[in-house]
């Protein structure tokens, strides 16, 4: 059986059974890197970051269109101008990377010519509780690293970028795709902003990006921070600029560290969970708590207890399109019964979402 000697002589390193330790105090088992320092778990900040919950959409395809639209739960698409590509989960079909079972899946729908003010991109606003850690925005902030699988029918230059919540910090990257069709495995390193303000409450507190065509108004220099709105790096290659061309993208980590670690997998309840924060789509039979009348009218009070606690107090409909205003809090809906619901003997029979986004 192989045991680990640990050397705390500086400037040295060793090596048994596999697992090695090196001058920086990095292990790795294997020849795969392991975190150093902090947790093992929790590590990842994104949520979804293997695309399997898909709530809205149960695995549809959607049109992309200028106000931003879900194909998986979490990661959004939009762009400047609409109906310039489709995006679903398992797009195409293609056997994601080892390890995986879901992708998000991205197909220009023409080959449009970028303008300077133009931008195509999927989006992932990640939570300031989630980030704080990051000590972005002082003298202590702390490199992160981003790492992801990705897929495309082109080969180039690609672009994405992280900012803060407000927009006027951004941090543009580029990578290489060096082979069509294929999983490649991509880590970028990016180095902590000591300056702008940095959001650590329940607001946005940072934004990841990756550019499907941007413009030169929100294009930067890769590799340094900007204090603009920079959604990709200069020159990165555009997808919706050739028609049918394709960009698959998962395994997306997000942590504190110069060492990309291997992907965090976590259950499906709990990444469910973590998703239904800020997106729930459920159904079931609900009871009413309290009945009244009103100007003729019998109307019936519903609570419903939601399964997480939501970022803010959500957004409420059921399918009926009936909107539930009365009184939301972060944990329940407190809603109103009428006509456009389907109620009888005092219980409603129904669908709702509930959203707390961005």
């Amino acid at each position: 059986m192989s045991t680990l000697r640990v050397n705390t002589l500086q400037n040295t390193s060793t090596t048994d059974g596999g697992i090695s330790i090196d001058t920086s105090g990095h292990i790795t088992m294997d020849g795969v890197p392991y975190p150093s320092a902090g947790p093992l778990s929790n590590r990842n900040k994104i949520i979804n970051g293997d695309m399997r919950i898909d709530q809205r959409n149960a695995g549809g395809s959607i049109t992309q269109n200028t106000a931003g639209q879900y194909p998986v739960d979490r990661f959004y698409v939009t762009g400047s101008v609409t109906s310039k590509f489709t995006a679903q989960q398992n797009a195409g079909s293609v056997t994601p990377p080892a390890g995986f079972t879901n992708y998000l899946g991205c197909t220009s729908s023409s080959a449009y010519s970028i303008g300077a003010g133009d931008f195509f991109i999927v989006t992932q606003i990640l939570e300031g509780f989630n980030v704080a850690d990051f000590d972005f925005g002082k003298s202590t902030a702390k490199t992160i690293r981003l790492s992801f699988w990705t897929r495309s029918s082109l080969t180039g230059t690609f672009g994405g970028a992280v900012q803060n919540g407000a927009g006027n910090r951004s941090y543009p990257f580029s990578y290489e795709i060096s082979a069509a069709n294929t999983w490649e495995f991509k880590v970028v390193t990016i180095t902590g902003d000591t300056s702008g303000t940095w959001n650590t409450d329940n607001s946005g507190g940072m934004v990841l990006r990756f550019g499907l065509g941007v413009g030169s108004t929100y294009s930067g220099t890769a590799g340094s921070w900007s204090g603009s709105q920079l959604f990709s790096a200069t020159g990165a290659t555009s997808v919706v600029g050739t028609n049918g061309a394709t960009f698959y993208i998962t395994g997306v980590q997000l942590e504190v560290g110069s060492v990309a670690t291997p992907f965090e997998h976590r259950s499906y309840g709990d990444e469910l969970a973590r998703c239904q924060r800020y997106y729930i789509k459920a159904s079931g039979t609900y009871t009413f708590f309290t009945s009244r009348n009103s100007t003729g009218t019998t109307d019936r009070w519903l609570n419903i207890d939601l399964p997480v606690t939501m970022r803010i107090a959500p957004t409420a409909t059921f399918v009926t399109g009936q909107t539930a205003v009365v009184n939301n809090t972060s944990d329940r809906i407190i809603a109103l019964s009428g006509t456009a619901i389907n109620s009888s003997n005092g219980v409603l029979i129904t669908e709702y979402t509930a959203t707390a986004e961005f």
